[in-house]
């Protein structure tokens, strides 16, 4: 084995993690309501091909990914109105999100098609600790994006698990009748949690321009990575910290091809790259169960529309 080589995958691996995770704790935070978002890929497109031309125009690599941010929050809102205030079927709404942000993103971008960008994130190298071994350029010479989304995460968990406002928010999601009749405001807080998950999926389609691969393409800008974060979401048991995990795990099935081939291993390149598709069609399929999405804890009114007057 060459070491070096699966040191450098690792660690590549880490940075592929960080879209994935953004756009799944995005996710996460809105399904707690009781809202399925399968719109994730559609944001990403749009934070994306908004982050480029904002990192284009200003130079600013801040200002772009704030940009792309706040484009995935504002398109959020489309599926946030018709799911919750007007009950459409959150399924539809999704897939019907996928492919309006793909058309609007490829009419905003088409001018922009192929271009590279002048500006992308560095990794910062933390002195001594970027040196040694195996750990150092895992965790300590990555972009600042990893350790937002390490912080971010946590932040979330603390959110869900030890604050007023994450109990109501779970709340919502487990039976939004019995919130309703404590006071809480079942629209409101799946309005606000919907639009938190476009600006996470929408900052993690602007990191993929800015971080990874610096150039606007249609096609192989998000390449399913918003469908990834779907997965991991109900991979990490609506956990955010299983959510890094997962996402590590889903980013060293993106990058292990390159390590794998290195390797000298006698398996197609074109499988090698599907792997992580592959593990997201399992988690799928392995999801389908009613039980096992009890079992792991999916919000009970995950996908329901909640009606006032049916209490």
């Amino acid at each position: 084995m060459n070491d070096t080589t699966f040191v450098l995958t690792l660690a590549a691996s880490v940075a592929a993690a960080v879209p994935i995770a953004l756009a799944a704790l995005g996710e996460l935070l809105s399904e707690r309501s009781g809202v399925l978002n399968l719109g994730v890929e559609g944001m990403m497109l749009i934070g994306a091909v908004t982050a480029f031309q904002a990192g284009d125009a200003s130079g600013n690599l801040w200002v772009a990914l704030a940009v792309g941010a706040a484009a995935g929050a504002v398109f959020s809102l489309i599926h946030a109105f018709l799911c919750v205030t007007l009950r459409a079927n959150q399924i539809v709404s999704g897939l019907a999100l996928v492919i309006f942000g793909t058309g609007v993103s490829t009419f905003i971008g088409k001018s922009i098609e192929g271009e590279p960008l002048d500006t992308d994130f560095v990794p910062t190298r933390w002195g001594a600790l970027a040196d040694l071994p195996l750990v150092g350029p895992v965790l300590f010479d990555q972009d600042p994006m990893m350790y937002i989304t390490i912080v971010l995460a946590a932040v979330i968990a603390f959110y869900l698990n030890r604050t007023r406002a994450g109990l109501a928010l779970r709340a919502v999601g487990e039976s939004p009748a019995t919130a309703d009749s404590v006071g809480v405001a079942v629209a409101l807080q799946r309005y606000v949690h919907v639009m938190i998950g476009g600006l996470l999926a929408g900052a993690g389609g602007a990191y993929l321009v800015l971080g990874q691969v610096p150039a606007w393409s249609q096609d192989g800008t998000t390449a399913g990575v918003g469908w990834i974060a779907l997965a991991l979401v109900v991979f990490a048991s609506w956990k955010p910290m299983r959510v890094l995990l997962g996402a590590f795990l889903f980013g060293f099935a993106r990058r292990a091809n390159f390590w794998l081939q290195g390797e000298g291993v006698d398996i197609p390149a074109e499988f090698l790259s599907m792997l992580p598709y592959l593990l997201t069609i399992i988690v799928l399929v392995v999801w389908g169960s009613r039980d096992l999405q009890r079992r792991v804890g999916a919000p009970a009114a995950l996908g329901i529309p909640y009606i006032r007057d049916e209490r």
